[in-house]
């Protein structure tokens, strides 16, 4: 088995509040990001970028979090506000990946939002390749009209996910894979 094939195998998700530091380095974090960069993108038009959340600035993008939670749940506790004021503050490092189309006659939005899904994944794929433990979170804040103009979305963007990152010690468990005979048909006409 080639060490690509190895990677691909073992990669694992591991829960934000799991993950340790120290964070990645400066330099392997702009590592995970150009490698997340180079996916299928139709057209060159990059349809996405990223939002990264490390250091104080994880608690103060959850106070956003928590404005906004406070907001939809007025009756909210205390351990509720707080929870949500360290959504972020969870891992070492967390990565938004925004969908942000473009306007194009040839290549649809969809597919768009594919090239932006394939970023994620890449860059899921580029922490385990660096040692660390990620994970690819889509919470209810991801959809949240106040959280995403807090963050600087566009009236266009979306949020595809939150990946956390950081460091794991042990070994992550393996959930259940599904069976191919059950996800594969092979087309005969």
């Amino acid at each position: 088995m080639t060490d690509a094939l190895a990677l691909l195998k073992t990669r694992r998700s591991v829960k934000p509040d799991q993950l340790s530091g120290p964070p990645p380095t400066a330099e392997d974090l702009d590592t995970m990001l150009g490698i997340a960069a180079r996916v299928p993108d139709h057209g060159k038009l990059v349809p996405w970028r990223f939002i990264v959340f490390e250091g104080d600035h994880r608690e103060e993008a959850g106070a956003a979090i928590a404005s906004a939670y406070a907001a939809k749940y007025p009756d909210a506790s205390g351990d509720q506000i707080y929870f949500e004021t360290n959504r972020l503050a969870r891992a070492p490092v967390v990565v938004a990946v925004v969908s942000s189309p473009v306007e194009s006659q040839k290549i649809p939005a969809w597919e768009q939002q594919l090239s932006g899904a394939a970023a994620a994944q890449n860059l899921l794929l580029a922490a385990h390749a660096l040692g660390y433990a990620a994970c690819w979170l889509t919470e209810w804040f991801a959809y949240d009209a106040q959280v995403m103009r807090a963050f600087g979305l566009e009236e266009h963007e979306r949020f595809i996910g939150f990946v956390h990152i950081g460091r794991f010690a042990g070994t992550p468990e393996d959930r259940a894979r599904p069976a191919l005979a059950d996800i594969v048909t092979r087309f005969e006409a």
